[in-house]
């Protein structure tokens, strides 16, 4: 029988260092064409300029991509992404189970420091206005996007905490994905309206969350 040959020690280590680049690689693509796109148009931005801005070849954007529309989506997808993972992360920080939400007067609070570190950490990103504007004027050439999952996500897990606070007697919802729909309008959709993301300051944020929460809560909490 064969000896079996020493595992390089080295492997391991070497197939992180190419994962890594490889992760590194696809966001400073990412992040040149989200500029790109929206500063030049997408039509108007090639696969070069992407490739320059990114300092990579072309032919690892089209290795990675497939074309520009791939391209634009991956954009997209990635905006997505980080948008469910900031969502959860505020779900943990205010909304959890082991909350000390005893009352509605607590919820409320717990509510308006979900939303607000939504909004500072949404609306205070270039890279979220940005990814709005390309989702708006691009939608006709990206109709996957109706059915992605990311497009859904976030309000599936803002209607389950709401679900839970019906549950134990705080709200009054009938429908929770519709009481997720009424959250997000009173307030992130409604500071979006105020005035483009970056004009928005800190004090307006925290003011327009605190007064959507408010009229959530007039709205929907149980009587």
């Amino acid at each position: 029988m064969a000896a079996a040959t020493p595992q390089d020690p080295t492997s391991k280590s070497t197939s992180k260092t190419i994962r890594a680049g490889q992760a590194h690689k696809r966001s400073a693509i990412l992040a040149a064409a989200r500029d790109l796109f929206v500063l030049d148009g997408v039509e108007r931005t090639s696969m070069d300029a992407v490739a320059a801005r990114a300092s990579v070849s072309k032919r690892t954007v089209y290795d990675y991509y497939g074309d520009k529309r791939g391209l634009l989506l991956g954009v997209v997808v990635a905006a997505g992404e980080s948008l469910v993972e900031t969502l959860r992360r505020a779900i943990a920080d205010h909304l959890a189970d082991d909350a000390p939400i005893a009352d509605q007067a607590a919820l409320e609070c717990a509510l308006v420091g979900f939303a607000v570190q939504i909004g500072e950490t949404m609306l205070g990103s270039a890279d979220y206005g940005s990814t709005i504007k390309l989702i708006g004027d691009n939608r006709a050439i990206l109709p996957e996007l109706a059915h992605h999952p990311l497009n859904s996500a976030p309000e599936a897990a803002l209607a389950e905490r709401i679900a839970h606070f019906a549950d134990v007697g705080l709200l009054d919802v009938d429908d929770a994905f519709l009481a997720a729909d009424h959250f997000n309008a009173l307030t992130t959709l409604l500071a979006m309206n105020i005035r483009f993301p970056d004009q928005l300051s800190t004090d307006a944020t925290r003011r327009t969350m605190a007064d959507g929460v408010h009229a959530f809560m007039r709205a929907y909490g149980a009587r």
